[in-house]
């Protein structure tokens, strides 16, 4: 069994094509199906479902891909460890965070790469369902996700943040001088949120489900950013955590008002998958998340 052919299996699962898995592991469909052949003639089971185009992979190939998601992750973790004990903590870190904790994630990000330079950070806005699903193949390092509405699979967890939800709201919207708003109260103006694809979006519809009553968005985004760009317009409000005011990312002509009734918080934190050793990168970010919280 060679690593170059649980790639190959790996790429044909995400794709779901054999040529584009074949483009994206740099060979030629031939040689990707080859590469599957032998590997199942090695293991003595079928791993594709075999016909004139991919038509999936059979149960034994499904635990196959679970197996070389953590190998092939497991190798890339070696490779760390070992650079490791040359010098500098070097690499590429994954990291997912939900729409809500990209300001959490830039705060963490700046921590890793302060304690070791030479390390790289990519950050990825996901669901929170997504970054369960790509923590559970090994196709991101850690997540930055709530801990308490929706808890996670096999995973460990470092709390980072306590979030309170607010109404977000132009300074020169009728509402802007209040101190608090209830959520039923908040049922009633124009709002823009996150689909519902999106775990803040179903926290905040049951905070209103509490509250006896429900929204009626007028826009919905799975992206923060058209959020803040339809509040700054001055004609909608939208809902979300208290980061988003810790984080720095509240513009000058958007204003933050407390929401009651009920009052709704959650726990926020880095996950990463539950395994020993933990790899380099994963170590250090967990050092990171330590220090900052």
């Amino acid at each position: 069994m060679q690593l170059r052919q649980l790639e190959y299996v790996t790429a044909l699962a995400r794709e779901r094509h054999f040529g584009h898995a074949a483009a994206a592991c740099h060979v030629s469909q031939p040689s990707l199906s080859a590469g599957i052949r032998s590997l199942e003639a090695e293991l003595g089971v079928p791993i594709v479902i075999r016909g004139r185009r991919y038509a999936g992979l059979t149960p034994e190939g499904e635990r196959v891909v679970a197996w070389a998601h953590r190998i092939l992750a497991d190798a890339d973790g070696l490779r760390e460890d070992l650079a490791s004990m040359q010098g500098a903590v070097t690499g590429r870190l994954r990291l997912g965070a939900i729409p809500t904790a990209l300001p959490i994630a830039s705060a963490l990000s700046a921590a890793v790469t302060a304690l070791h330079p030479d390390v790289s950070v990519t950050v990825l806005s996901l669901a929170s369902r997504e970054i369960e699903r790509r923590l559970l193949e090994f196709e991101i390092d850690a997540g930055i996700t709530y801990l308490d509405n929706e808890p996670l699979r096999g995973v460990r967890a470092i709390p980072v943040a306590q979030e309170r939800y607010v109404l977000y709201a132009h300074k020169d919207d009728a509402i802007a001088a209040r101190t608090s708003l209830t959520w039923r109260e908040a049922a009633d103006l124009p709002l823009c949120l996150l689909t519902a694809n999106m775990q803040n979006r179903r926290i905040i519809d049951t905070a209103f489900t509490t509250a006896g009553t429900a929204p009626s968005p007028r826009v919905e985004s799975d992206d923060i950013v058209p959020l803040w760009e339809h509040v700054a317009h001055g004609r909608w409000c939208t809902i979300g955590p208290t980061s988003w005011i810790d984080g720095g990312a509240l513009p000058d002509s958007i204003v933050a008002i407390p929401l009651t009734d009920p009052t709704v918080e959650q726990r926020i934190g880095v996950v990463v998958p539950d395994r020993d050793p933990l790899p380099t990168l994963t170590r250090a970010l967990l050092d990171a998340a330590r220090t900052t919280t």
